[in-house]
């Protein structure tokens, strides 16, 4: 069993790239960089904080770069602390007197940023202009902004409840009582808890809407929360109260990102194999700890000793199931490709809000299947998979990392995948391409 590290050299290029494919079970130990979702957290939290902090491991992509960016235009200092690891620098945060405004925010594709960075730009002194990549000005965040209105920010958004919009920053954010549908993203939820603390009268949160996606990142906000001394009441289902105070200054060490580990221990299982993911927490509030019993209800073998999580493909191969993953839609696309070799029809429901990432990615999904000679529907709040023979082709990321890394997942098993942008993994993994050639060895068909 080979394990597997990174050297920055490895990073991954942008442009089409040839899926490498598995001519034989894999066997290796895998190493993945830090939560995306834990680190823009954190650093939000640093940054609110009541002295310095040093966030240990934290992820370094183009998501949290663009955190890292925003919040230096708000006056944070942010410094890089070498550490001689392999994924990159520590990072010491020392939060401002007060945020600064006359200022532009790029949230680029980066739903954290734009749904985190917005309370924050309430409690700056003049104005923060926030934009982002043309391909994400799509992504809701109407509710977001009535949300913020609601609770005394400033927001000129010219008439159309989307990005890009100005907050007229005036040193504060009243708070108070404030309603939120959050059917659309449970980032809604989360960047008004996190910044909630700071707020004059604290918070007051309900959420009015039909459904509430991604439980677990709520759950993870309100658990960093709670180790920077934030109690947040819980009242009642989709309820939440937070007071107004300091946040405490503290040392935070990022766990592996969990959903970035997912198609690499689906690769033990598409090629019969055998992969065992190194750091893997004891606990989490990652939608991705989900994948001990998802994966073993697919047909897996997985066990854990000490700090490591193993996944071996089962006896019976991959098991096609009906699975409820309204609390973890970021691993939809992983299991979506698992089940395009399953033995029977798989339906994945509950995943509705999916159609506004970074792109639809039921529509996506089920297009790029059905282009490489598979069956799958869509659903009204899913995707159902019926297994088909499938041949090479292109696979199409739609600037959009859990599609390539996707392509990249069924091209271990069908020659000729080509995924017409892989450097859309830079988003949560920039190595993506370097440890998927190191996990199927040295003898690898690696694509270019």
């Amino acid at each position: 069993m080979t394990p597997l590290g990174y050297s920055p050299s490895a990073a991954t290029p942008r442009g089409a790239w040839d899926a490498p494919v598995a001519d034989h079970p894999v066997d290796a130990t895998v190493t993945v960089p830090g939560s995306k979702s834990l680190t823009n957290r954190e650093l939000v939290l640093a940054a609110i904080a009541d002295g310095p902090g040093t966030l240990h491991a934290p992820l370094h992509s183009d998501d949290s770069a663009r955190m890292i960016d925003a919040l230096r235009a708000l006056g944070v200092g942010i410094e890089e602390v070498d550490t001689g690891s392999p994924f990159g620098p520590d990072l010491l945060v020392t939060p401002p007197a007060t945020f600064r405004g006359d200022s532009e925010i790029d949230c680029g594709q980066a739903g954290t940023v734009m749904r985190f960075v917005a309370p924050l730009a309430g409690l700056a002194r003049g104005d923060v202009h926030v934009t982002a990549h043309e391909s994400a000005l799509h992504r809701p965040m109407g509710a977001m902004i009535h949300a913020l209105r609601d609770v005394g920010v400033d927001i000129d958004d010219g008439g159309h409840w989307a990005l890009p919009f100005s907050v007229r920053g005036h040193g504060h954010v009243r708070g108070g009582e404030v309603e939120i549908d959050a059917s659309q993203s449970s980032q809604f939820v989360s960047g008004l808890l996190l910044a909630a603390a700071r707020f004059d009268v604290g918070l007051h949160l309900r959420h009015v809407g039909s459904r509430l996606p991604s439980v677990p990142h709520i759950d993870m906000t309100v658990e960093s929360l709670a180790h920077r001394a934030v109690h947040v009441e819980r009242p009642a289902p989709g309820e939440w109260i937070v007071p107004a105070g300091p946040v405490r200054a503290k040392d935070v060490h990022i766990e592996p990102d969990l959903s970035n580990a997912s198609p690499f221990l689906a690769a033990a299982m598409v090629t019969g194999g055998s992969v065992t993911m190194s750091g893997w927490p004891l606990h989490s509030t990652q939608p991705g700890a989900l994948l001990v019993d998802i994966l073993a209800e697919m047909g897996a073998h997985v066990s854990r000793r000490g700090g490591a999580l193993t996944v071996a493909a089962g006896d019976d191969g991959i098991l096609g199931v009906d699975l409820d993953l309204s609390a973890a839609g970021e691993l939809a696309p992983t299991l979506f490709g698992l089940a395009a070799f399953a033995d029977g029809p798989t339906t994945l429901h509950g995943i509705g809000h999916i159609r506004g990432h970074e792109t639809d990615r039921i529509a996506a999904l089920v297009g790029n299947l059905r282009s490489l000679g598979g069956e799958a529907h869509e659903l009204d709040d899913g995707i159902r998979i019926v297994p088909q023979p499938l041949h090479g082709g292109e696979w199409k990321a739609h600037h959009d990392h859990r599609l390539a890394t996707t392509g990249a997942l069924i091209g271990l098993r069908v020659p000729g995948v080509q995924i017409d942008d892989i450097g859309t993994t830079a988003k949560t993994l920039p190595q993506f391409a370097g440890l998927w050639r190191a996990m199927l060895g040295p003898d690898a068909d690696a694509g270019d």
